[in-house]
């Protein structure tokens, strides 16, 4: 197992390109599912000085935190609320342009503007989601989706 990153510069498909190798290498003989997301968010907020990253895990019909990098988070979200809540109901990645601008959005802070969530299906039931926070407008697009869907897939 690889225990650092290496950052790189370039277009955010490259960066992608060249990250998902050493995710790999993270994760490569981890079972545990905590650690390997605390992983996978050290490295994707490292790679990317995204505002916020993190998971949150399906238990008891709602969404608890999960490991995250960045400031402190709410702590349970509940089904079909939010980003991410909705994102857990329909089973669909979101991608969130101006989160001012998404009804029932549960601001964690101001200084969030756009989101990403990615729901995490297994046995065609969602057990968690990566949400993924970044201090600009319209920052997240189909390239992030393409790319964070294939690591999200390691866990």
């Amino acid at each position: 197992m690889s225990e650092e990153i290496t950052r790189i510069a370039g277009t955010k498909e490259e960066q992608y390109r060249a990250l998902i190798p050493q995710i790999q290498a993270l994760l490569e003989g981890e079972p545990d599912m905590i650690a390997n997301m605390a992983n996978i968010t050290a490295a994707l907020k490292e790679q990317f000085q995204w505002f916020w990253v993190g998971f949150y895990l399906v238990k008891n019909n709602e969404l608890i935190l999960g490991p995250f990098q960045g400031p402190v988070a709410c702590t349970r979200i509940q089904y079909g609320k939010g980003v991410c809540g909705k994102a857990w109901q329909e089973e669909q990645v979101l991608i969130v342009p101006n989160v001012t601008k998404f009804p029932g959005h549960i601001a964690c802070s101001s200084f969030s503007k756009s989101e990403i969530v990615l729901p995490l299906i297994k046995n065609q039931k969602v057990f968690a989601v990566l949400d993924i926070d970044h201090h600009l407008v319209n920052y997240f697009d189909p390239t992030d989706r393409k790319y964070l869907e294939k690591i999200i897939a390691l866990i």
